[in-house]
């Protein structure tokens, strides 16, 4: 038997192409891909950004995939604690077990990867690395002994189980990294989905005030920001975001700021001078090597006593709590769902995805492998309380 899979096999050329399906041993398992979420890292994949930094070509991309287990060994199964038939959700990264940063919890950052492996991840290891089947633009996967896999239940739809990956940066960012307090002031710049991962983080911190921006163009998300608890949203090629942020916060300003826009510097600016003395500033949206800030100054940071930092990626203290929240139909997570691609169109989706169709706008996208791509999830009764506005907030809510 064999997988289909699209290979990214240069700059901007997906092409599909067949791999056998692997022995499964005691220590590993075979993954039937149902839906692999799109991440904005693909599109920079895509275009060959990331041949410049050591990550070959040649691989099957996609690391947000959600399946059922086809085969699993035996140490396999007791281990991750799943057996045949399971829907599970992968970590895109995998540390080697053994080294100082894994023995330590920091699997994240480990840099014993195999062969010389730039990226010891899913979606970035090429098919010359035995089995091939390292990423979730394919009808299989193959999972390896030191893969991180989490059950989610079966009741949930994959491609609403695709926005793992959004709600668990949403958590470890804002909750865990940032501590988020009941009370605190939250800014998030920006609208796609980690920024909509991270207002339900936020939300379910306890933050008094939540606001967002957003492009004109991302009205759609805005208002969906609103829906999942944002107190104010900020148009920011219409409006001043520092002045709009100071009106909603009585010039205090936020006690946390998370930039999750990409390339645009702007938005590094306008976090250090919405940002409260003392306060914590996190940067996720990567802006292109080597870019540099103009008008940024280390004096306003040195002034202000703040807290600067970057923050790449998860790990399993929110990939369970991400998933017990979709489960739990708290926030009517299924709106992010907007699009869906068979995988011979892989490529449609990585263009939708970055805006160069005529697609409708989209939020999240998935490609799905083994089934016949329709409608978004069916939303469902939420069990979520009414959300109430910030008291103190001035004038109408945009």
């Amino acid at each position: 038997m064999s997988a289909k899979a699209m290979v990214l096999v240069g700059e901007q050329r997906l092409v599909m192409d067949e791999f056998p399906l692997p022995a499964i041993g005691a220590e590993d398992a075979l993954l039937r891909v149902e839906a692999c979420g799109l991440c904005g890292s693909d599109v920079e994949q895509y275009d060959g950004a990331f041949a410049a930094i050591g990550i070959p070509f040649s691989t099957i991309m996609g690391h947000e995939p959600v399946g059922t287990i086809e085969r699993i060994g035996a140490e396999a199964a007791r281990r991750w604690r799943v057996q045949q038939g399971d829907r599970v959700v992968v970590e895109p990264l995998m540390g080697c077990g053994s080294c100082r940063a894994c023995l330590t919890g920091n699997y994240r950052i480990c840099r014993n990867g195999r062969e010389g492996l730039k990226v010891m991840g899913y979606g970035f290891i090429p098919t010359t690395v035995s089995p091939a089947l390292w990423g979730g633009y394919a009808e299989y996967m193959y999972l390896d002994r030191h893969a991180v896999v989490h059950k989610v239940s079966n009741s949930v739809s994959p491609r609403l189980a695709a926005l793992y990956q959004p709600i668990a940066a949403g958590i470890q960012w804002v909750a865990h990294v940032a501590n988020t307090k009941v009370g605190d002031t939250v800014v998030i710049l920006g609208a796609g989905q980690r920024g909509l991962g991270a207002v339900v983080a936020a939300r379910e911190a306890g933050a008094h005030r939540i606001l967002v921006t957003g492009l004109s163009r991302d009205a759609h998300k805005l208002a969906l920001a609103r829906e999942f608890g944002a107190t104010g949203t900020i148009v920011a090629d219409e409006e001043d975001t520092v002045e709009r942020v100071a009106e909603l916060t009585d010039g205090e300003g936020a006690d946390i700021v998370l930039d999750v826009t990409p390339v645009a510097t702007e938005p590094i600016l306008h976090a250090i001078a919405i940002a409260k003395p003392q306060a914590t500033i996190l940067f996720a949206g990567i802006k292109g090597s080597g870019k540099a800030i103009p008008g940024f100054s280390a004096d306003a940071v040195i002034l202000k006593e703040l807290t600067i930092r970057g923050v790449a990626g998860q790990d399993l203290r929110a990939y369970g709590p991400a998933l017990r929240l979709i489960e739990s139909n708290k926030y009517p997570l299924e709106k992010m769902c907007t699009q869906s691609f068979p995988l011979e169109e892989a490529e449609r989706a990585v263009l939708t995805l970055a805006g160069r169709t005529s697609d409708e706008a989209s939020i999240s996208i998935t490609i799905t492998p083994n089934t016949v791509p329709g409608p978004a999830p069916t939303a469902t009764k939420h069990r979520h309380h009414q959300i109430d506005r910030a008291p103190d907030t001035k004038g109408p809510l945009p």
